[in-house]
This record gives structure tokens, sequence and C-alpha cells, in this order.
């Protein structure tokens, strides 16, 4: 499972695809529906917020708005509730390690993506991030498995 910290702009189609799906699971875990994936470590940083439904909630809000700016239709009504004040903060060092994990992923599946993306330059600061997260100094998360 990867709920992806960066802003779903990055993601290519079965990237963006597959972190929906992935994002309603965790909607299912979240609200105790599904005995898998209960101790998957993405999954701390939602339960440390106070409705974390309504949490995973708005991060699925934010998919499936980048998902209809490309012309998709994702089924928002699987959404159970959403808080759109819900905000995670993402370590800078996080943020960076997922850049590298993308960028690995996307020279094999989605190139010419890849290439468009590493365009990005070094000057431009840190990867912008989905919606309701915010960016903080510091490193690697503690919940990431690298």
């Amino acid at each position: 499972m990867r709920i992806w910290s960066l802003h779903p702009s990055y993601l290519d189609r079965q990237g963006l695809t597959a972190c929906w799906r992935e994002s309603l699971l965790a909607q299912a875990v979240l609200l105790e529906r599904t005995r898998g994936y209960r101790s998957h470590p993405q999954l701390t940083r939602f339960r440390a917020l106070p409705d974390p439904a309504g949490g995973i909630g708005a991060y699925l809000a934010g998919i499936a708005d980048e998902a209809q700016r490309r012309g998709y239709s994702f089924n928002r009504s699987l959404v159970e509730r959403s808080d759109p004040a819900a905000r995670l903060t993402v370590p800078i060092g996080q943020a960076e390690f997922e850049w590298g994990h993308l960028m690995a992923k996307l020279r094999v599946r989605s190139p010419e993506q890849a290439v468009a993306l590493s365009r990005r330059g070094q000057d431009a600061g840190p990867p912008l991030l989905h919606p309701m997260m915010l960016a903080v100094d510091g490193p690697v998360a503690d919940w990431e498995r690298p």
C-alpha cells in the first residue's frame, strides 16, 4: 500500500488509479471493516488525526480532484466521510524519499513522464505535496519502511 504524500499530479495513470484503490482499502481499515492491513505503517499518520476516517476521506478527495482534472471518473460516493480541515505534516526528508521512489517507478512504467518530471530541477525546492499535507523540516518519517 502506497499512500503518497506527493501531489497526485505527479502520478501517472497507473499510479493515480492504484493510489485511489489503496486509499479506499485504507478507508476500510480505518473504519474497521477489514482485517487485513490493520498494522500497515502508512496508516499511522491517519490514526493520529482526531477523525482518521475523515482524514483519509480528505486524502481521497484530493486524489479524485486530480482524476477529474484529467478527465477520469472516480466514484466519489465510495468516500464515506471527509474532513476538509484535516491536515497532515510531512517531513521534507519524507517527501524527497517518496520523490526518489516515484521517479524510480516512473522510469520503468512511464519513462516520458519521468523525463518531464526530472526537468523540475534541484532549484525548485521540495516536491509539492498532496493538498491536505503540509511540509515541515525533518528526515524520512518513522513509519516509512525504506
